[in-house]
């Protein structure tokens, strides 16, 4: 079964590990946000798509959820000495690798999806990983008292602190899907929504023109996996962003930021007593499960009751 993923950040990471147990690495391709991508000290970070990159690979920090395992950050730390200010985005001695490389194919002309697919081939790994787009696209935070913040400076400069008023996502309406995006969801025998952030993970995909009509259109193919347990996000601040575009902080308020896109939506075993309101809001088939992915096995198990929906 081929297997189109829509991505972004730690929970995609961690599904995705349990994806490819489920149906093979060469049959997934992961569609990853890029609007979180910010340029640190000259350099083009791709936080998303390193993620995705690292946790498909086995190198990911389980422990702390991003990054590479057995990181150090000697690099920073000593950046810190010299000015704190400038060493609020902590890249790691490793990850730095990764950064000056794509950074110098994109100065070498090449778009980001060539130079993802090098990077991903350097991990040895069976699984394509897309690009949204090759186009600049970023989410951008409007806070109260009227400041626009880039989305990496709310999250990790002001520690998600302000109340947030607004989102958009800078630059999507005039970006392109990236190459081979809409032939990918087109093709796919099956359509997954990982349980990323509805804002400021998949939002951003979705955003970016011809996507969410590709997934319209493989609605009958589509799944969903909650990523909200018990009313509130596993990791991440999807608490702070949901309400801002008018989303309920539940299984019920992520399925509906999906609302027309999907056949099936998978939400965790505590939320079991949402399943009747949300197949009968969205027109859904439900399974209730143990999302909580704390190894590998069990996001296999996730994995698979996705897919079992779709029959």
């Amino acid at each position: 079964m081929d297997v189109v993923a829509l991505a972004g950040g730690v929970g995609a990471g961690k599904f995705l590990r349990g994806l490819v147990r489920a149906v093979g690495a060469r049959h997934v391709t992961a569609v990853v946000n890029t609007a979180d991508d910010v340029e640190m000290h000259g350099l083009h970070v791709s936080p998303d798509l390193d993620s995705v990159t690292y946790w498909l690979a086995g190198v990911a920090d389980r422990e702390r959820g991003w990054g590479r395992r057995g990181e150090t950050f000697r690099a920073t730390g000593e950046l810190r000495a010299f000015d704190p200010d400038a060493a609020w985005f902590n890249l790691g001695d490793l990850d730095l690798g990764t950064h000056l490389f794509r950074t110098r194919l994109l100065r070498a002309g090449l778009p980001l999806s060539a130079a993802t697919e090098r990077i991903a081939a350097r991990f040895g790994l069976g699984s394509r990983i897309l690009p949204m787009t090759d186009d600049p696209v970023t989410t951008r935070v409007a806070v109260e008292g009227g400041e626009e913040l880039h989305f990496q400076e709310y999250w990790v400069r002001r520690g998600a602190r302000d109340p947030v008023a607004g989102i958009r996502y800078d630059g999507a309406e005039d970006a392109r899907p990236g190459p081979g995006v809409l032939e990918a969801i087109g093709a796919a025998e099956a359509v997954v929504v990982c349980p990323s952030n509805p804002v400021a993970s998949i939002g951003p995909i979705l955003a970016v023109p011809g996507v969410r009509d590709a997934v319209a259109a493989r609605r009958d193919r589509a799944v969903g996996i909650s990523p909200i347990v018990g009313g509130a996000p596993l990791a991440g601040m999807a608490d702070r962003l949901m309400p801002a575009v008018g989303l309920e902080v539940s299984a019920v308020g992520a399925a509906r930021a999906y609302d027309g896109l999907l056949a099936a939506w998978v939400l965790d075993a505590v939320d079991r007593d949402l399943a009747p309101k949300v197949g009968e809001l969205f027109g859904l088939r439900v399974a209730a499960v143990d999302t909580i992915m704390t190894d590998d096995a069990r996001a296999e198990a996730v994995a698979r009751a996705a897919l079992d929906l779709l029959g």
